[in-house]
């Protein structure tokens, strides 16, 4: 169940994505033609870009967690025996639920601090936008707690207890967008 609602998810987050990315390129592309070509331009178009840039990078961060497509290095954990691989997984899932757990609480100060102060060019809350940190802490949460309990559970294999990838060249065909 918790499995088909993370799919779903990322489907969805996806989806959010590349209309981020396209309202993006079609307001800063429209921007600078109507800057060059007609001596004028959207006031909006380049405070609502940096308010998509951000959701869609924490968009982004949510499918590359639930893909585990981020970088890092297992020097250390790929030449450990199986259960010191487990108890190494299990110690960061634990330390990122926290960090999410850290990040939300910030997040949610922010939301609130600035929920009544309004964006100069929209004259939207502020609010608005430090949510995208309240979104992500919460979905993240609940990826890796998802993936914290296959672990616990034994239901995962040994080749998926080392959970990084050591750079792009090695990372999953699913994480790369090929499928084989």
């Amino acid at each position: 169940m918790l499995q088909k609602f993370i799919d779903l998810t990322c489907r969805g987050l996806s989806v959010l994505m590349v209309v981020c990315l396209a309202l993006m390129v079609v307001m800063v592309f429209g921007n600078v033609v109507l800057r060059y070509g007609f001596n004028t331009g959207i006031t909006m178009s380049e405070e609502l870009s940096r308010w998509l840039f951000v959701w869609m990078t924490f968009l982004g961060s949510l499918v590359a967690l639930r893909n585990h497509a981020h970088l890092g290095t297992d020097t250390l954990v790929s030449r450990l025996p199986p259960m010191g691989k487990k108890i190494c997984l299990g110690v960061t899932h634990v330390l990122m639920i926290y960090i999410c757990w850290l990040m939300l609480k910030g997040s949610w100060q922010q939301t609130g601090i600035n929920w009544g102060s309004t964006s100069a060019v929209m004259e939207v809350s502020m609010g608005y936008f430090y949510a995208s940190g309240v979104f992500f802490a919460v979905l993240a949460a609940i990826f890796i707690f998802n993936d914290f309990l296959k672990l616990v559970t034994g239901r995962l294999s040994d080749a998926e207890l080392v959970a990084v990838v050591e750079s792009e060249d090695h990372a999953p065909a699913e994480a790369q967008g090929k499928h084989p």
